[in-house]
């Protein structure tokens, strides 16, 4: 699966309007500097392994569920510290779905949106509401494997 995806910093919050809440807590088997970015995800009572390539933009990503005994397998193998974050999912007015990321522990307090996009027009063509701030969809400091090493770049 193909990933297009814009990422930005929050300026403001919005009036949210919710569609959905989760709590996430990820780490990663590789490095920032690895060209493969493998990731352990748990959301809710959910558990995902996720295999990313790419930079920027777009970005090629498979997941699979695996079950909670083969997640605390793996988990040991987690470097860095681990990310937790709470998600809140909102639409905007054109129906693209939001995702914003409120992050704790040492990441606290950053705030940062996905945005996911059906093509690279489409994302192109995005004009961004005025309560986002700045884009980082291309900053690797903001990447969710460099946070857990190198931790806030806004700190």
């Amino acid at each position: 699966m193909t990933e297009i995806e814009r990422k930005f910093l929050i300026k403001e919050l919005p009036d949210l309007n919710i569609s959905n809440t989760q709590r996430i807590q990820q780490g990663y088997l590789t490095s920032p500097d690895d060209s493969l970015e493998v990731r352990l995800r748990q959301i809710d009572n959910q558990y995902l392994m996720t295999v990313k390539t790419g930079e920027g933009l777009v970005r090629v990503e498979r997941e699979i569920s695996i079950d909670k005994a083969r997640y605390d397998k793996l988990w040991s193998l987690v470097r860095g510290r681990p990310l937790e974050k709470k998600r809140v999912s909102m639409y905007l007015e054109n129906g693209l779905m939001v995702e914003i990321d409120f992050f704790e522990g040492n990441l606290a307090p950053l705030i940062m949106c996905e945005i996911e996009f059906h093509d690279e027009d489409e994302a192109n063509c995005f004009e961004p509401p005025s309560w986002l701030g700045k884009e980082v969809t291309t900053d690797n400091r903001y990447k969710n494997i460099s946070l857990v090493v190198h931790g806030n770049p806004e700190s």
